[in-house]
């Protein structure tokens, strides 16, 4: 990689890992268009670029989550019994859409996919609406059927969770800053099963380059790695004293610019 790319992935490290810390998403919206920029750059094979750039962001979530998890812990935000209830199911769905699904998925049919979940996730930012609590936490098929759904999910968009886990949450009566710190819990396991599933479903691929294990690209993940674990815990400090509603929406904003680019790659990979 040329210093221009390095450069990039490592101030979306920088992002990435600031949000993660103070928003509990995984960073996967903002890593993945820019790996798109990146990985064209460096003349990857246009069919497999789209699934390098989310799996290599999801793979890039296992450290900048635990660096988030750390923080989080140490001010009791975390609730780890229900972080244990949810984790099995998640990394059965985690497994099976990262090996099965995102394999089977053509590129432009996962760019597309994955600019629809951007919009959905900016008007989420934009409107900051919570649902109203409406039920307890259900039993153990329960939580094990909504892991499975979740993590089979996050795993086709490279995110970590928290998109669909705190709405859950929130749901079934979980405090909003519980909620928020539990899904950077949640992030870990459905990043770790995601990975795995897209690193063994891709294995042997001859489309892939140097430096690659699967889907994942490794050089990319050490560039984003290296700052992100830093700047996600300051995120979690932040996350106490900021204004987070006014956050959200300005990065509800980004994240329309983020949709469109995706949806002109899908234009692209159908042939518009």
């Amino acid at each position: 990689m040329l210093l221009s790319d390095i450069l990039m992935l490592m101030l979306c490290g920088s992002i990435s890992g600031f949000l993660a810390g103070l928003l509990g998403i995984g960073g996967g919206m903002i890593l993945v268009p820019f790996m798109i920029l990146v990985f064209n750059h460096l003349g990857f094979n246009q069919e497999v670029i789209v699934h390098m750039a989310i799996a290599t962001g999801m793979a890039t979530i296992l450290f900048t989550t635990s660096s988030a998890i750390w923080a989080h812990h140490k001010h009791g935000s975390i609730d780890w019994k229900l972080v244990a209830s949810l984790s099995p199911g998640m990394i059965f769905g985690g497994l099976i859409g990262g090996s099965e699904l995102f394999e089977a998925l053509k590129t432009s049919w996962l760019s597309l996919f994955f600019a629809i979940f951007i919009v959905y996730t900016s008007i989420q930012m934009l409107l900051n609406k919570k649902p109203s609590a409406g039920r307890d936490l259900p039993g153990f098929i329960g939580l094990f059927s909504f892991g499975t759904f979740a993590g089979a999910l996050a795993s086709l968009v490279g995110a970590g969770g928290a998109f669909i886990t705190v709405p859950f949450m929130l749901w079934c009566n979980v405090k909003p800053h519980t909620a928020m710190a539990t899904s950077s819990g949640l992030g870990f396991p459905i990043a770790m099963a995601a990975t795995i599933g897209y690193m063994y479903g891709s294995w042997g691929n001859p489309n892939l380059p140097s430096g690659s294990l699967g889907f994942v690209y490794l050089p990319a993940v050490a560039c984003i790695v290296v700052v992100s674990i830093f700047t996600a815990p300051f995120g979690a400090k932040m996350a106490r004293k900021l204004n987070v509603a006014q956050l959200k929406r300005v990065f509800g904003i980004l994240l329309f610019f983020l949709a469109a680019f995706m949806f002109n790659e899908s234009r692209k990979a159908f042939g518009f």
